[in-house]
């Protein structure tokens, strides 16, 4: 049974106080916009997305305020919630989107500075911003420590020097093993993603994604170039003593987010985070309050109940389930990608998978998965235009490379992939008419003695930024026993979300 959840999470966490549970059965959307760390362009990587409509790349406070709704469950909250995304990479190399169940949880916790528990808390100033963990990170460096391990006694940190805010930082993630049959596992206990094998065997019903931000502010900055530096993690990450210097306790933001990874049990493969992290340790999630101050400082002072329903607080006006969902991301795409479902053979932004000890370099400024040159054979003769089939129900363009050609990113120029005789000028031929239902890529020319090849990359697109379901044509099958395993674990869902289960 799940119908004690929120206590069994206050009880894991010892020395919690009051605390609410801001839930977010909406996602907002799926897309590569991130304010913070890619304003005005493309993210580096995909985020699931929740909390005001009116996020985008380059949301401003007030347009957080002004959106036409949240996903989350407070209409009085128009924060903006994100992190990456989840995909699968099957055995063939194809990848598949892992879908979120019940959306995201978004925890308020009310717990005062340890070294003044008198102290109040204060409420996050009108457009805080911060981000917890590091995308980039690949291993685990505590003191030499084995992940694999459970933790030390939390009594322990200090005298064993392991309170950095590096430290830390890298416990305030962890990757709950969900099985509904078995006793839980504590919050914030698995500081790593555990491999294909294990999930199979013992995440019966998916993993839990956990982030805990700090909750220790210097009293002055909104925000900082970093997103980080103008906030600390108290000694034990959720609770305890704050650091010097960052005196003001901030309520404690921790994000839950559940993927039915048991939905690929029994497919090889892998899963990997959208930030190509397959270990877990470059988990981060990043936040833009949308409270009003004021607000936020009397649900502070007056939202206390320990059950942390959002409706044990008169002070909240809460939106219905169909309304969070209904609530989606306003304004267009900067990019049109494929991004739920059956991917292709890359990530969303041509992300690679990275592993550690060393840390990810990634793609400067988000940069589009690179699209392949058509082999010239593949070219309709006379008119150089690929075959309208080829991408009849795809939303990216995939056509065969060819080894001569070289591949290149831009989706809106023309590029030469090979050097023109100097001593002749070459006619360039025109531009082929386009089908119906297709818009143009890039245009391409191949030079082959004295003959210019004029490649014409076409697609066929749809906007993701809202959530749709679409019928795509996959190479790869599952059988009917993995179909009925699906259609189980979907009802099982559906039943623990009627009673509130996260």
């Amino acid at each position: 049974m799940k119908t004690s959840t929120s206590l069994a999470i206050l009880a894991s966490l010892s020395g919690v106080s009051a605390f609410w549970r801001m839930e977010c059965r909406g996602r907002a959307g799926l897309a590569r916009i991130d304010p913070l760390m890619n304003p005005g362009g493309p993210a580096q990587h995909a985020h699931a997305i929740h909390g005001s409509s009116a996020f985008s790349a380059t949301s401003s406070y007030d347009d957080l305020r002004n959106g036409e709704c949240t996903s989350c469950a407070v209409t009085e909250d128009m924060s903006a919630y994100w992190a990456p995304g989840a995909y699968f990479r099957h055995a063939n190399g194809t990848y598949e989107e892992v879908n979120q169940v019940g959306g995201m949880l978004a925890y308020y916790f009310l717990n005062p500075d340890m070294k003044d528990p008198n102290k109040p808390i204060k409420a996050f100033p009108n457009n805080f911003r911060m981000i917890a963990g590091d995308s980039t990170r690949r291993n685990y460096t505590i003191d030499g420590l084995d992940v694999h391990q459970p933790d030390p006694a939390k009594s322990d940190w200090g005298k064993d020097h392991e309170t950095t805010q590096v430290d830390l930082a890298q416990r305030a993630l962890g990757f709950n093993c969900l099985n509904y049959h078995g006793d839980a596992e504590p919050t914030l206990w698995r500081h790593y993603l555990p491999d294909k094998a294990f999930l199979d065997a013992n995440c019966l019903d998916g993993v839990r994604f956990e982030l805990a931000f700090p909750s220790c502010w210097n009293g002055r900055d909104i925000t900082s170039d970093n997103f980080k530096s103008h906030v600390a993690y108290p000694d034990t990450v959720i609770n305890g003593n704050c650091p010097e210097g960052f005196d003001v306790k901030l309520p404690g933001l921790m994000y839950e987010t559940i993927y039915d990874t048991a939905a690929f049990k029994g497919i090889p493969g892998e899963f990997v985070m959208a930030n190509g992290d397959v270990e877990g340790f470059g988990y981060h999630g990043d936040f833009i309050s949308g409270w009003k101050e004021e607000f936020l400082q009397a649900a502070v002072e007056q939202c206390t109940n320990l059950s942390g329903r959002i409706e044990d607080c008169s002070l909240f006006t809460i939106r219905s389930e169909d309304e969070q969902r209904q609530c989606k991301l306003t304004s267009p795409p900067l990019i049109i990608e494929k991004l739920l479902g059956f991917i292709g053979d890359i990530l969303p932004g041509g992300v690679e998978i990275s592993r550690g000890p060393g840390p990810a370099i990634p793609k400067p400024h988000g940069a589009p998965a690179p699209i392949p040159l058509p082999a010239v054979s593949s070219v309709v003769p006379g008119l150089n235009v690929l075959p309208g089939g080829a991408f009849a129900e795809k939303s990216t363009s995939e056509v065969a490379p060819t080894p001569s050609s070289t591949s290149t990113t831009s989706t809106s120029t023309s590029t030469s992939t090979s050097t023109t005789p100097s001593t002749t000028s070459t006619p360039v031929p025109s531009d082929p008419p386009v089908p119906k239902g297709y818009s143009l890529v890039r245009t391409d020319y191949v030079t082959k003695g004295n003959v210019v090849s004029k490649i014409v990359v076409i697609e066929t697109v749809k906007y993701v930024m809202a959530e749709a379901t679409e019928t795509v044509t996959v190479t790869a099958t599952r059988g009917t026993d993995k179909a009925r395993r699906e259609v189980h674990h979907m009802h099982q869902h559906q039943h623990r979300h009627h009673h509130g289960a996260h």
